[in-house]
């Protein structure tokens, strides 16, 4: 088949720069010169998904593989749906402009619930049956990864092998598998036998489901003898190289700026976060790294703002040090930006060093309203500290202060939502002493959502009844404060809930929402929450059961045959720590023996040689667990 024409499908399109590629640094490999074909895809918007990362490094590796070509393609806005099914066109990659079922392999990434059903509209779009085993020998494998690969149930009859954990580790070996059976003629079926048996792929369809009376998960078996229980994800022993050639955009992105991922993990262990658990063991780059990463960023992108990319960048051991090291290599030619940082003024002086001179808003995120709900999700932060960094803020010129809080942790009460207002009500007042009119301070609130792999999945959600309140005084307390305030909708909170700790009959109301026509959950202009009710009831499941409910502590889950690295063990005395409001420490100062001992090469340092290391000059590595 040809290079689809697409023009006549751009007529009338909003933006229709998402479609066409030809971006700056592309990759655009000869079709048939390629053994192997891919289509990595994130399932939103280009506008978002260009500024993943994941994909971003799958992409150059994969197209640096002799006899391998990867494209991309992203969900098409409604618009560019219709205009696809009006003229009968497939959906197809930005590169070559191919049919996406001419690929040997798609490729999902999975970072937020509220995308699936994008995932059934963009195979459907492609003419793919949506459904694993309706597929035919010509079809191509449907693979899915990200964060939300570790909870794979909701979509396994739609995904032919999840991949689990760190894709960089295992896609070259997922490709050589594909290539060789590709090259034998293997058929679809000994393709996925033949992928059940890599380390850290997860194929549904040899997985079997038997429940309790109470409808809770029983046990979970394999029909297959290569199909492992439980199937370990991946990780690696470091980071990836850099990558210094990222795809430029000719439209405005969400992140519209270079980047560097600085270190992986996190060793606070705050018990809400599910990022924090399965992203274990941390990984830092050195500052010698960075800077020969940025000097090459910058001459391939013409950029000249770069983020400092890690779930809590402030937590580096060297984080000064690369400010200073960057700083010296470019002087104030380049803007330095942290799209993380820690509640202290620690943090605001190294967000001093990044901008000297250019301040915007600057966020601290406390999560909860009190030391003692505070103490009980292990978010080790004082009031003391909120307090001296905002003041540090404002002495050094900020006027904008941004506090994001979660309400519905366990164990809050009203007390502890009140204390969010007099918290943000005592930095707004520092603001005002020190900038005067000038100073704003924006509280952000978000539902809290259990998620699995991480302590608090055994929690109950809270529901839409149960939210009210609070978001009424918090509604109430700002406007009498003057702070502005923002809030996310329970009802999305909801469908977020069951999808994230969802089973695979979860499956069947996906389908339908979807059919239903439910699409970009994640927008609050699309979301359809009649879709979706219709679709609970329809097959008689309540959400109530995935989302309002507090588990039994021995209760089975149904990601148990998933092993993300971090034990249950560890997870339920984390759990039971809550209840006693009983801090757990940062692993940094101590190992807390949450499962990734085995990783020998990560965790080998002892308590005395890891302090010593986090003391050690500019130029050596630390890696910690």
């Amino acid at each position: 088949m040809p290079r689809l024409e697409i023009d006549p499908l751009l007529e009338g399109v909003s933006k229709p720069a998402r479609y066409v590629g030809g971006e700056w640094n592309v990759i655009e490999r000869p079709w048939h010169d390629a053994e192997t074909r891919w289509a990595l895809i994130y399932p939103d918007l280009y506008d978002i998904g260009q500024s993943n990362g994941g994909l971003a490094i799958l992409y150059d590796l994969l197209n640096h593989t002799p006899a391998t070509l990867a494209e991309r393609c992203y969900a098409p806005w409604p618009d560019m749906a219709d205009s696809l099914r009006s003229h009968r066109a497939p959906l197809f990659s930005l590169e070559n402009r191919r049919p996406l079922a001419e690929f040997d392999a798609l490729g999902f990434s999975l970072s937020y619930e509220l995308t699936y059903t994008n995932v059934l509209e963009m195979l459907d779009l492609a003419g793919i049956p949506i459904h694993s085993e309706a597929r035919s020998e010509d079809d191509p494998l449907i693979f899915a990864g990200g964060s939300g690969a570790l909870v794979p149930e909701p979509l396994a009859p739609f995904i032919d092998a999840f991949v689990l954990g760190e894709a960089e580790d295992v896609v070259l070996e997922i490709n050589a598998l594909l290539r060789e059976a590709k090259a034998s003629g293997a058929s679809r079926i000994e393709r996925l036998q033949a992928l059940a048996r890599i380390p850290g792929v997860y194929v549904p369809r040899f997985y079997e489901w038997r429940y309790a009376e109470d409808g809770t998960p029983a046990e979970v078996i394999s029909n297959d003898p290569g199909a492992p229980i439980p199937v370990v994800k991946r990780f690696m022993q470091g980071l990836p190289p850099i990558l210094t050639k990222p795809i430029v955009p000719y439209l405005q992105t969400v992140h519209d700026r270079a980047g560097i991922e600085i270190q992986r993990g996190c060793t606070q262990g705050c018990r809400f976060c599910q990022a924090g658990m399965i992203y274990r063991p941390l990984r830092e780059r050195t500052p010698e790294e960075v800077v020969a990463g940025a000097r090459e960023l910058f001459a391939n992108t013409g950029f000249d703002e770069l983020s400092l990319v890690s779930l809590s960048s402030t937590d580096h051991s060297q984080i000064n040090d690369i400010v200073r090291a960057l700083r010296a290599e470019f002087g104030d030619r380049i803007g330095l930006s942290l799209p993380s940082t820690r509640v202290d003024s620690f943090s605001v002086d190294t967000a001093l060093l990044c901008a000297p001179r250019k301040k915007s808003s600057m966020t601290f995120a406390p999560e909860a309203g009190s030391q003692r709900l505070r103490n009980a999700v292990s978010k080790v932060v004082a009031d003391e500290d909120l307090l001296h960094a905002a003041r540090n803020a404002f002495e050094n010129g900020w006027s904008s202060i941004k506090l994001y809080f979660m309400v519905g942790l366990p164990t809050e009460t009203m007390a502890d939502v009140q204390g969010i207002v007099d918290w943000a009500s005592q930095v707004k007042a520092i603001g005002r002493e020190i900038v005067g009119k000038r100073a704003r301070v924006r509280v952000s609130t978000s539902n809290h959502v259990p998620k699995a792999h991480a302590p608090f999945q055994w929690a109950r959600q809270e529901t839409p009844a149960e939210l009210a309140p609070k978001h009424e005084l918090l509604r109430r307390g700002c406007r009498s404060a003057r702070l502005d305030f923002t809030w996310n909708d329970p009802g999305e909170s909801i469908l977020e809930g069951a999808l994230s700790r969802g089973d695979r009959r979860l499956s069947a109301v996906v389908e339908t929402a979807w059919r239903n026509g439910a699409r970009f959950d994640a927008w609050s202009e699309h979301f359809n929450q009649a879709a979706w009710n219709s679709a609970f009831a329809e097959h008689q499941i309540d959400p109530a059961f995935y989302c309002h409910r507090e588990r039994d502590l021995w209760e089975r889950f149904p990601w148990m045959h998933i092993a993300s690295g971090v034990s249950e063990a560890f997870l339920r005395k984390e759990w039971m720590r809550t209840q006693r409001e009983l801090t757990t420490i940062d692993c940094r100062d101590g190992c807390n023996v949450c499962g990734m001992e085995h990783a020998a090469d990560l965790c080998e340092l002892k308590l005395g040689d890891l302090i010593a290391q986090r003391r050690a000059g500019p130029g050596e590595r630390v890696v910690v667990l």
